[in-house]
């Protein structure tokens, strides 16, 4: 049985599964879908075209699937989906889709959005993907699995953070960051490889330091970027990982590619 607070309100429509716990003073709209064992403390507000997988849980004062921040919304029916057991924190903003970017924003499976984090319209990202306190999406950003947008950051619109990549804190990212890579600065520079991440989830050595020479190899100074991306990719043909980042460079994109800062005054 759900357990709803009689000081919240659900409007008819809404879908509750079972064993779901509605706190004091939430609202739930009338198009929302809550799957089983979701859990919303107390003065959450849900809107829209937004589904919550089984066993979420959101916190005080979060705006879950309310109108986009963006002028050219004029009331599309677009939607907000998030995955199951993903928590969010309090006061964090999640917004649906528009007509402009495909009308949906995804979120994935077991993520973490701490407080006031924001997720924009039409982002989608993936699963076990963490946004530390005030980490903010602008419109269309990707993120894939496991990626970390650190504490105070802001990701431009557009732009793509590949998997298992790490977000410093207090960064503006302005360009795609490769899998695997670790950027920093109040613009973001590549600062090298999340090597703390690979080691936590269980990355090996011999694909750790194939991923170092590779990294090394592709942002080496010596001829262009292209060129090195077609030397790596013939030379690391049969590493995974490797073959990721490669991918990422290779794919289209609508920003350029975060790179390394490179001291212009050394000879």
């Amino acid at each position: 049985m759900s357990k709803v607070h009689p000081t919240a309100v659900v409007e008819d429509g809404a879908q509750i599964g079972q064993d779901v716990e509605i706190g004091p003073y939430s609202v739930v709209g009338p198009n929302v879908v809550l799957g089983d064992g979701v859990k919303l403390h107390s003065h959450v507000a849900i809107a829209g075209l937004t589904t919550l997988g089984d066993q979420c849980e959101v916190f005080p004062f979060a705006s879950v699937g309310h109108a986009p921040q963006d002028l050219k919304f004029k009331g599309e029916q677009s939607r907000l989906i998030i995955g199951k057991r993903t928590k969010i924190r309090e006061g964090a903003t999640l917004n649906p889709g528009t007509e402009g970017g495909g009308m949906e924003t995804t979120i994935g499976d077991d993520c973490l959005l701490m407080t006031g984090a924001h997720v924009g319209h039409d982002c989608h990202v993936g699963n076990h993907c963490i946004l530390v306190n005030n980490g903010t999406l602008a419109g269309h950003v990707l993120v894939e699995d496991f990626a970390i947008v650190g504490g105070l950051s802001a990701v431009h619109q557009f732009v793509r953070i590949g998997k298992h990549a790490m977000i410093g804190g207090m960064t503006g990212v302005e360009s795609d960051v490769i899998p695997y890579g670790s950027v920093i600065g109040n613009r973001a520079y590549l600062s090298g490889l999340n090597i703390v991440g690979l080691k936590r989830r269980g990355f090996d050595r011999e694909t750790i330091h194939s991923l170092r020479k590779a990294y090394r190899l592709l942002f080496a100074q010596e001829g262009t970027l292209a060129e090195r991306v077609e030397e790596v990719a013939k030379d690391f043909e049969g590493v995974g990982p490797v073959m990721e980042i490669i991918n990422f460079l290779k794919a289209e994109s609508m920003r350029s590619v975060c790179t390394p800062k490179y001291d212009s005054s050394a000879g």
